[in-house]
């Protein structure tokens, strides 16, 4: 329940995860000091198996009980269940402005990072999150790739190559949008990254998966 939609917050505004929020919302198991590391690695370094119970006890023998500091977004779950369970890019930072009206600037970087980003990007990433939810991770990494190829085509918008020049090559940090808003942006538009590829482009085939006999 956790990260319910903790996935759209970190999509659309690029923000991270560290180690302990990892731990908070269950996408990291076991969680380590620094000072540790080395006789974790020593330690795991020595087994000979694939138990999982084997490693288990490895791992908890050298882990640490770490809970998420004030500032963390983990405390903010529930205004990002409240914000980013809407339906559209629109609808979400409308509703972010309402939360950051009422906790004064809490909520003002988010806001920030969402208006400054690619609106065409914005509505294929928001899309592209909630269709993965109901898909296996083959289907996920598939309709990443076409997202991909669609991207550096730039058959739609030139987003990509704009905000390259911006950040790396002439860092003026202003990138001209095509479309420029999210109002101005298509439903076709968005459509095109999820087609499936044209003749001349080869869909991703992932190989089965192998795994070693256990020694």
């Amino acid at each position: 329940m956790l990260g319910l939609r903790l996935g759209e917050y970190l999509a659309l505004t690029g923000d991270k995860l560290n180690g302990v929020e990892m731990i908070a919302c269950g996408l990291a198991t076991h969680y380590a000091l620094n000072a540790r590391l080395p006789m974790l690695e020593e330690r795991l370094g020595k087994l000979v198996t694939d138990d999982g119970s084997v490693i288990e006890k490895a791992l908890a023998q050298y882990g640490d009980i770490v809970y998420p500091d004030k500032r963390s977004i983990i405390r903010k779950i529930d205004a990002i269940h409240k914000c980013f369970c809407h339906g559209t890019v629109e609808e979400i930072i409308h509703a972010l402005e309402s939360e950051a009206a009422e906790s004064y600037d809490e909520y003002k970087t988010t806001l920030k990072k969402l208006r400054e980003a690619s609106p065409l990007s914005l509505k294929v990433t928001l899309r592209s999150i909630r269709e993965g939810r109901y898909a296996t991770p083959d289907q996920c990494l598939a309709r990443e790739y076409r997202i991909s190829l669609g991207t550096v085509s730039q058959q739609v918008s030139k987003d990509f190559s704009e905000g390259v020049r911006a950040r790396l090559m002439d860092k003026d940090f202003a990138p001209k949008w095509d479309p420029p808003s999210l109002g101005k942006v298509a439903g076709e538009m968005v459509d095109f990254y999820f087609c499936t590829l044209e003749e001349s482009e080869s869909e991703l085939e992932l190989p089965p998966a192998l795994r070693e006999p256990s020694i």
